[in-house]
């Protein structure tokens, strides 16, 4: 299926059979990283539309991502939320990733809210910190894996898309205002750099130092295909990431030379356990920061109006 073939009008079609006509026209998007889907538990007269019953959206296959659409008012704003997202490690092709950002900006999304989960390359910025982003580094971008390669769904959308500006100020100001008000500390938030990686796999030693080095201070595997739909589509756009571990940098590496060296001398050598990561860990982190990305984002979504 190429960009040109997806069905936006089936999945127009079929919204507007199963979606109550005050919901059909949200003005906030929310796509919900792993673990987040409470980020919609508060919508009012909510409607929980299943991807299956939508043409073009797929079928999250990743531990912590539910395959629903959800629709509501947050508030006395009409919203929709993505409790799941697609990733390209899936198996699935990017057009049909970036397809449900499109569907919000026809159904009326202006603001598109992006949450993930990531891990942190900056020894400054600890597990537990929400992340406001203000940059990315996208690796696969560079690298002949970017989400817009291709033929355009809509020949009216820019060719050659700025990202200079893909972070609003508005909403970022907007979310900091929303710390403040909450009674939060702004101290305990943070402001950086994402790095965007392909996965499934979790960085090694050298790919995290390298992305250290590039600037990046979290990374993660997905978030950068909505946002680069997002702004295609002209919808502004803030970028949410929740540290739930570490990149594993160790200062140095075992040496397995020096350690039979000393087995020879006849002195003992211990066996240190090797720092990982998994998804498990991941999910569990998140879980335990959800309920503050849940309150922020109710503000920040008042605060749009």
């Amino acid at each position: 299926m190429t960009d040109a073939q997806l069905p936006f009008a089936a999945c127009l079609g079929s919204i507007a059979k199963l979606v109550p006509q005050n919901l059909r026209q949200p003005k906030v998007g929310i796509v919900c990283g792993s673990g987040l889907s409470t980020l919609a538990g508060s919508f009012t007269e909510a409607v929980c539309v299943p991807y299956r019953d939508l043409p073009g959206f797929l079928i999250s296959t990743v531990e912590g991502h539910k395959s629903n659409l959800v629709f509501g008012f947050c508030g006395s704003v009409p919203v929709v939320a993505m409790l799941g997202r697609f990733h390209a490690y899936e198996g699935y092709p990017f057009q049909r990733i970036m397809f449900p950002v499109r569907i919000m900006a026809r159904l009326g999304v202006k603001n598109l809210i992006v949450t993930n989960v990531s891990g942190s390359l900056n020894p400054k910025i600890p597990v537990g910190t929400i992340v406001v982003l203000h940059d990315h580094l996208g690796l696969p971008n560079l690298s002949g894996f970017n989400p817009l390669l291709g033929p355009q769904p809509d020949p009216q959308l820019p060719r050659f898309l700025p990202t200079s500006n893909a972070y609003s100020t508005t909403l970022r100001r907007a979310f900091f205002h929303a710390v403040h008000e909450l009674g939060y500390n702004l101290d305990d938030f943070a402001e950086g750099t994402y790095a965007w990686v392909s996965g499934p796999t979790f960085e090694s030693p050298a790919e995290g130092r390298l992305l250290r080095m590039a600037g990046a201070d979290v990374a993660g595997m997905s978030t950068i295909p909505e946002v680069l739909a997002a702004r295609e589509e002209n919808l502004e756009v803030i970028a949410i990431s929740l540290v739930t571990n570490f990149v594993v940098i160790p200062d140095t590496y075992r040496s397995m030379k020096a350690e039979v060296r000393a087995e020879l001398e006849g002195r003992i050598v211990g066996d240190p356990p090797q720092p990982t990561i998994n998804h498990k860990q991941v999910l569990e982190s998140g879980l335990k920061k959800a309920e503050v990305m849940r309150t922020v984002v109710e503000r920040l979504i008042q605060k749009t109006l």
